[in-house]
């Protein structure tokens, strides 16, 4: 097969692109698209997960929240150190597995091209794709890796999803039989769709707990997931979506699995089509290690997460954002508890509530606390590990936020 028909994306041009994504925000003006899907992405570990991907496909399962007639997909090469080329890129709607529902496959193309490069560094949108997406649906996106040695340094390590790759171009295949299943996802770090009236996205910046740690597989029943099912029920919010952006062992201040939540703003939040709020639930990982510190700036106080925290609130409002606060849940009998991080929690998530620097307060820590010992979790909503929620105390979460807090 060949793949003349190619158009490469430098870095610069994707710079520019979010540039002016940040630059709509200031200034007021509207997108014709918003975001309706997202992941975080970060620099795979050395081992497995920089496996190399040639002459393979790969089929990744996403789950949209705003629905529409067309859709747009974003990849990324960001942590890439060689150049990545797709090709034979398509697009459906789930049916379960690795299946398309019949008739509704897309061919994928840039610029009218069907395959790109990109280059390191870099993130490219596709061409608007004339898919009738249902909101709250599964879609499946499916590219082609060519003949090439592509070490995968660039992708979302828990998907919470089963997705497939198979040797060969089956991009267009109804079901890709004998794949292999992966958990993470790789080079697609978007969605979007068009903009209606009254469109625009919440942004969910966060660690494990915002990524579902411990929820039901491919069920989609993390916090965020819940907020989104929640919005379609209501009148005038139909058309709010939530992105997603957690990482497992995210930290606010310091690099921990994963870029800091300060490190990653730009790209996470303010580059995202439509962002009108994020909803911060940062800190616990930065409070964990103060049980095992590894570095000298592991040994946090308070008020140093309040200054990171209040450094995204500022960043948010400066380009137009609302910024909410969520409380940290309690983590009493977790494997990086200590009496020194309770007490800096207790403290930060009273600071969260009362000092008015958020526009609004999410308040996880009262709604997933056992009210006999607010140290730890109300034992109906523990996943097992006293740190992160099983699906009824994620489902407690997101049905626990005030809606009206996404009121314009």
């Amino acid at each position: 097969m060949k793949f003349s028909l190619q158009h490469t994306v430098s870095a610069a041009v994707v710079a520019a692109a979010a540039a002016s994504s940040v630059c709509a925000a200031q200034t007021g003006r509207e997108s014709a698209w918003v975001g309706t899907w997202a992941s975080s992405f970060m620099a795979a570990p050395e081992g497995n997960h920089t496996r190399p991907f040639a002459l393979t496909t790969l089929r990744q399962i996403v789950h949209i929240s705003n629905g529409g007639d067309r859709v747009r997909i974003r990849f990324t090469n960001a942590y890439g150190v060689d150049p990545l080329t797709l090709a034979d890129v398509h697009i459906g709607i789930s049916s379960g597995s690795s299946s398309i529902e019949a008739k509704t496959d897309h061919a994928v193309t840039f610029g009218g091209a069907a395959s790109v490069r990109i280059a390191p560094g870099a993130e490219v949108y596709s061409d608007p794709v004339l898919l009738a997406a249902p909101p709250l649906s599964d879609l499946a996106i499916s590219f082609f890796i060519p003949n090439q040695v592509m070490r995968a340094e660039t992708y979302h390590d828990f998907a919470n999803e089963t997705n497939y790759v198979v040797d060969g171009d089956m991009a267009g295949a109804a079901s890709l039989n004998g794949a292999t299943t992966i958990d993470s996802w790789y080079f697609v770090d978007g969605v979007d769709v068009p903009a209606v009236e009254s469109s625009r996205t919440i942004v969910a910046v966060g660690d494990s707990i915002t990524d579902g740690a411990l929820s039901t597989k491919g069920a989609n029943s993390r916090w965020p997931d819940v907020l989104a099912e929640r919005l379609k029920k209501v009148p005038g919010l139909e058309n709010v979506a939530v992105l997603n952006q957690g990482i497992n062992g995210n930290r606010v201040l310091n690099q921990g699995y994963g870029p800091s939540a300060l490190s990653r703003l730009d790209r996470d939040v303010l580059a995202q089509n439509g962002a009108k709020y994020v909803i911060v639930l940062e800190g616990i990982n930065d409070i964990g290690r103060l049980a095992r510190p590894l570095a000298p700036e592991d040994d946090i106080a308070a008020e140093n997460l309040e200054f990171g925290m209040r450094q995204i609130v500022d960043i948010a409002h400066e380009h137009g954002l609302k910024a909410l606060g969520a409380t940290l849940t309690p983590y009493g009998g977790a494997g990086y508890y200590s009496d020194k991080g309770e007490q800096i929690r207790e403290t930060v998530n009273e600071w969260i509530r009362t000092s008015g620097v958020f526009d609004g307060v999410i308040d996880f820590d009262k709604i997933t606390q056992d009210p006999a010992n607010p140290k730890r979790f109300n034992s109906a909503y523990d996943s097992g590990d006293h740190l992160h929620p099983n699906d009824a105390g994620y489902k407690a979460m997101g049905e626990g936020i005030d809606l009206m807090l996404f009121a314009k």
